[in-house]
């Protein structure tokens, strides 16, 4: 085992060297860089703007060389493009991700400081998936062909093909604007801080419900279909048969033989759904309830061309991801003895 997870450790490196390469060639080309953004911002008041590429800098016309050496100076683009790509390798072997250049803040402490909002929505996102998902995949493999999972097969088929954001638009105008049940903004109260604990509970609780809501619906179909087929698979063996000729209920075949063994791929996949539900997905939702999140961080710093959060958040995130394929592979072995590394 030592072995394998060495030999995937090691299958990391070039992933990463190969992403973060890929993303810095491309964001060299990517028109309205830093430094033209800067000097637009510096015409404005004279009415004219700022254009060109991120290498040629035609932006810059008309500006002071020694003045445009200076910015370029002050995001680091004074050095070739390999030698900036090679001094931000070192700092993230360092785990430094850099300073955004449009805030002045370590682009950890931004990510930090995001992060709580994104907590909140993976985690009820994710918790509430799989305890809908689960016994209802249960729920509809026990009756297989009956009216209960033809009905609910219909429901989790359009609660999936409806995008979370229309949706989220859906339960914002009626319960936000008509019947203004719930708030249309933030994920507290502006007097939360005055409040006692258990109005603040209740106050979280009261703003996370639409945007959770409108994430979750469309969230658990894949679960919930994919935990009755695996019933379905393991009630038409051969041992279900055998358990109840030797007597056992129906009830009991299901929980203490079928319920293990055909949780296997949904446990496995347990870590990957985890960290999905904390980073990906939810930037629409977070712009549409106005939740300052980790999407919309990433996608502010692209809009802006903040290449160190872009970067940064990227390394970061990419990493998470390999970690947590890894840990999914490894779930399959602990779950299952069958399986072997080699």
């Amino acid at each position: 085992m030592w072995v394998y997870i060495l030999k995937r450790l090691l299958l990391m490196v070039p992933t990463l060297l190969g992403v973060l390469l890929i993303t810095f060639v491309v964001i060299q080309f990517v028109p309205g860089g830093p430094v033209e953004q800067y000097l637009a911002e510096a015409r404005a008041g004279q009415g004219t703007g700022a254009e060109g590429g991120g290498l040629a800098y035609r932006g810059a016309q008309g500006v002071d060389p020694q003045r445009l050496e200076q910015i370029k100076a002050l995001y680091g683009f004074d050095k070739p493009a390999h030698e900036r790509f090679f001094q931000m390798l070192v700092q993230f072997a360092q785990f430094d991700l850099g300073t955004s250049f449009f805030q002045n803040k370590a682009v950890s402490e931004l990510v930090w400081e995001k992060l709580p909002v994104s907590i909140s929505l993976g985690l009820w996102t994710f918790f509430i998936s799989y305890a809908v998902a689960v016994p209802l995949g249960v729920a509809k493999a026990v009756r297989a062909g009956s009216r209960f999972d033809l009905v609910t097969t219909l429901l989790v088929l359009v609660g999936y093909a409806i995008p979370g954001f229309v949706l989220g638009v859906a339960l914002l105008v009626i319960f936000g604007g008509q019947l203004q049940w719930f708030p249309l903004r933030g994920l507290t109260s502006a007097n939360w801080e005055e409040l006692s604990w258990g109005a603040r509970i209740i106050d979280y609780l009261w703003h996370i419900t639409l945007p959770v809501t409108a994430m979750v619906l469309g969230s658990f179909a894949v679960t919930a279909m994919l935990t009755k087929n695996a019933f379905l698979e393991e009630i038409r063996k051969q041992y279900v048969l055998t358990a109840r000729a030797k007597g056992l209920s129906d009830r009991q075949v299901l929980w203490k033989h079928v319920f293990r063994n055909a949780l296997i791929p949904i446990i496995t996949g347990f870590p990957a759904a985890f960290i999905g539900a904390f980073f990906a997905g939810s930037l629409l939702i977070e712009t549409l309830f106005s939740l300052d999140g980790l999407g919309l961080l990433s996608y502010e710093s692209v809009i802006r061309r903040d290449y160190p959060v872009v970067l940064g958040t990227l390394y970061l995130f990419t990493l998470i991801g390999l970690v947590t394929k890894l840990i999914s592979d490894l779930c399959y072995v602990w779950v299952d003895p069958r399986v072997k590394f080699d």
